[in-house]
This record gives C-alpha cells, sequence and structure tokens, in this order.
C-alpha cells in the first residue's frame, strides 16, 4: 500500500519514487511541532532538527501548528504529501490519548501515519505554584480533599496526555480538580508559572527549570523510579496509584504512504544525532530518556498506548467538554 500511495503522489508531481528515495532529500524538510513553542515537545523537536540538518544536508524546519491538544498539527501531517517533506513530532496526546477521547478526530492513529523513531521518553509530573497550600504529596491530597472543586489545573489541552493522566488520577484518588486547557504547555505552564492557574500536570522537561529555580513545586512524577534530579518527589507507583504511573513519548513519523527508502533515510539520520553526545545530553539534561527504536516498535509502542487510554477512557467514562 505505501509503494502505491508513493507512485499516486509521484504521479502528480511528475517525479519517480526512486527519484524522491534517491535525491532525498532536495530541499528543506518541514517538521510539525503539533503544539505552542516553549513545552517539552518543542524542546525536543528544536534540540534534534538542528543537528538533523547537517545530517540531512538540507535545513529541518520546525513549525509549530498548536490546536486541538495537538490534532491540529497531526492533522497537517495526516494531510501532507507522502514525499518525506512534511514530517511531524509524535506524542501520546496526538496518537493516542487524544484519539481515545474524541471519536470525530480527522485522522486514525494506527493508519495514518508512517512511524519512523520514538526519540525520546519523559516523565509527566504535577507541580503546583508555591502560593498553594502544600508542598508535598500528602499536603497537596489533604488540600484537595479538604476544598473540592476549588483549585484547577491547566494542561497543553482537553485530550492531551495532562488532561487524561490528570483525569485518571482524580478518579483513582477520589480528588476534583477543575481543568484549564490551553493551546500547549508553554501557554500553560506560563501561567501556572505566573500563579493564575495553581498546579499544572506536565512534562518534566518544560517545567524542570522553573521547578529547580522554585517557581514550581514538584509533587509527584510518573517515572519508573525516582529521578536523581528530584530525589525527594515520589512516583505515581509509590503513593498507590501505578495506572497514571505512564510517560510520554516523542517520536517521528511522517502521513501514510512514506516510501521505505525516506523512512530509513530519516530514521538513520535522526539516530545518528541522537547519538551525538552533546545531542544526547541536552535530551537527557531535560529529564528525558533516549529511545531511538525502530520504525516497527515504534509502531508497535503507538498502538499499545492508544489501546490504553481507550480503556481508560471507557472505564472512567470521559467525554470531551
Amino acid at each position: 500500500m505505501q509503494r502505491r500511495s508513493l507512485i499516486q503522489a509521484a504521479a502528480l508531481t511528475g517525479l519517480s519514487p526512486l527519484a524522491w528515495a534517491d535525491g532525498y532529500p532536495a530541499k528543506p524538510v518541514r517538521l510539525i511541532v503539533p503544539f505552542a513553542p516553549g513545552g517539552t515537545t518543542d524542546i525536543i523537536a528544536r534540540i534534534v532538527s538542528e543537528r538533523m540538518t547537517s545530517l540531512l544536508g538540507q535545513t529541518m524546519i520546525v513549525d509549530n501548528k498548536a490546536g486541538g491538544g495537538g490534532t491540529v498539527g497531526a492533522t497537517e501531517i495526516v494531510r501532507s504529501a507522502p514525499d518525506g517533506y512534511t514530517l511531524g513530532v509524535a506524542t501520546v496526546s496526538t496518537t493516542a490519548s487524544n484519539p481515545a477521547i474524541n471519536p470525530k478526530i480527522a485522522y486514525n492513529p494506527l493508519t495514518d501515519f508512517t512511524p519512523i523513531i520514538n526519540v525520546a521518553a519523559t516523565p509527566n509530573i504535577i507541580a503546583v505554584h508555591p502560593s498553594f497550600p502544600a508542598r508535598d504529596y500528602a499536603g497537596f491530597v489533604a488540600e484537595l480533599k479538604k476544598n473540592p472543586a476549588k483549585h484547577s489545573y491547566a494542561t497543553s489541552g482537553t485530550g492531551g496526555i495532562g488532561h487524561m493522566q490528570m483525569e485518571l488520577y482524580k478518579s483513582l484518588a477520589g480528588v476534583f480538580v477543575l481543568h484549564i486547557p490551553y493551546r500547549g504547555a508553554g501557554p500553560a505552564l506560563n501561567d501556572t508559572v505566573a500563579g493564575q492557574v495553581p498546579m499544572i500536570f506536565d512534562n518534566l522537561p518544560s517545567a524542570l527549570p522553573f521547578i529547580k529555580d522554585g517557581r514550581l513545586i514538584p509533587i509527584v512524577i510518573a517515572a519508573p523510579q525516582r529521578l536523581a534530579v528530584l530525589p525527594n518527589v515520589p512516583t505515581f507507583k509509590e503513593v498507590g496509584l501505578e495506572p497514571v504511573n505512564r510517560m510520554a513519548y516523542y517520536g517521528i513519523q511522517g502521513p501514510k504512504g512514506l516510501s521505505r527508502e525516506v523512512v530509513d533515510k530519516v530514521h538513520n539520520a535522526m539516530k545518528k544525532a541522537i547519538e551525538i553526545p552533546e545531542v544526547k545530553k541536552r535530551i537527557e539534561d531535560t529529564g528525558s530518556l533516549i529511545v531511538a527504536n525502530t520504525p516497527e516498535q515504534f509502531a508497535a509502542q503507538i498502538a499499545a498506548e492508544f489501546e490504553v487510554y481507550k480503556r481508560v477512557v471507557a472505564t472512567q467514562k470521559l467525554k470531551l467538554d
């Protein structure tokens, strides 16, 4: 099917599929980030795109397309020509949690993309503004139970991983906080740091600088074990909520129909970029873990995560507002 789609697309442009693969890339490559600047997705994309430019021999241009919890940008990837000149960052929000909760989404996460590589995985964290009347997990839960519906939390958008994980957390912990969705993690983070929203469920890399500066207080984290950078912060598993203990991923994908030659060229270049010590360190310094798996492994990972969030939606009876 990929080859047939590529041939059909090539016929429209007058180029042969082999010419596309052999000469690829012959012009700049656009990398769609489906969230606003400043969030973790944007941070990871910009770190790797810098080196991809030299490895591919063409500029890789980061293009932020925020909205719909990542679905606006993801939809643009789907509608792009399968020539390798428009790629995008795949996240849990765009390929699993949003499709799981939104029946009207304009794409199928399992059939409308060509997975290329999962670059990195990162913990997710609940953090609060210093004015919040608690600075540890026990106090956090006590405050929420003492004052139900008093507090609110910010996320990158409705249906995003922060929204879905927080709603799962609320159902399991027996607490209630109001959801305030934004058009990306960057704006959500800015308002939380400014104290306009008291808490955020965010990816660690974007929240960590503010945590280090004391402008946010970490409460609980979704990670395999406690992190060296935050040794006093418990994991969701430690506090008895293992189902919430899921990490986010940041991968590269294209529209369906990408030729294997283009997939391999992008995959190999991205893997080389990630293995550069400076790049690896910059990614790991954000609190993320390098993954660098195969296209097939990434496809299986997306499918598994999608199933998890479909079960969460069904079990918790979650719906879009």
